[in-house]
């Protein structure tokens, strides 16, 4: 079969695999070396790719350790836009930081080799922060979209941080599932109470 007419699922697929495949070779390689240390040429011979493919699925050499950074802004929103039917706004977001790797103790040991190779970073420091904006504000944009304010409205990014900001809590404390449930127990009581005031569905 030629690549012309080659099945949609499996050309993705492929593309899955050849990006997952860069992710891993770029993460152990930065793990190993450093990230200052490793050139794109690197990552691409390491999977096994050239350096223009490497660019057809990532586009800077930062994103190559948040390859899922996609996926984690849409999971974010999705948390939001389709939850249950009755299903309050902030349990749903409650919820869905309680299903982070974050909070799993089989991650720990990978979790602090990657946290402590971009915080040595600035590069990576500064692709964070940036990349953490941008979530605050699909979040943000999709509390105010369910709950009819305006797309700039300064109760709901004042949510979305606090709401993001439990799993930096979460990074710090002995008890990371309690220290996400106590950051949701005050945001729920400060959000019903914002809500109520404005007429708001909460």
């Amino acid at each position: 079969m030629t690549e012309t007419t080659e099945p949609m699922g499996r050309r993705e697929r492929k593309k899955a695999a050849t990006r997952q495949a860069l992710a891993d070779a770029a993460l152990k390689l930065f793990l190993e070396h450093g990230f200052d240390a490793v050139s794109i040429r690197d990552v691409a011979e390491a999977a096994d790719v050239s350096t223009t493919t490497l660019f057809k699925h990532f586009p800077s050499k930062e994103a190559l350790l948040f390859d899922m950074d996609e996926d984690v802004e849409e999971a974010l929103v999705a948390a939001v836009r389709d939850r249950a039917p009755g299903t309050p706004l902030l349990e749903a977001l409650r919820e869905h930081m309680l299903r982070t790797r974050l909070l799993k103790p089989e991650y720990d040991e990978q979790l602090a080799a990657f946290q402590r190779l971009v915080t040595s970073t600035p590069a990576l420091v500064e692709y964070h922060r940036r990349m953490w904006m941008r979530h605050e504000r699909a979040l943000a944009e999709a509390v105010a979209a369910d709950t009819g304010a305006p797309a700039d409205d300064p109760a709901c990014a004042a949510l979305a941080h606090l709401a993001l900001e439990s799993r930096a809590l979460a990074t710090a404390a002995s008890d990371r599932v309690a220290a996400v449930n106590a950051a949701f127990d005050l945001l729920e009581r400060g959000w019903a109470a914002v809500s109520g005031a404005q007429g708001r569905v909460a």
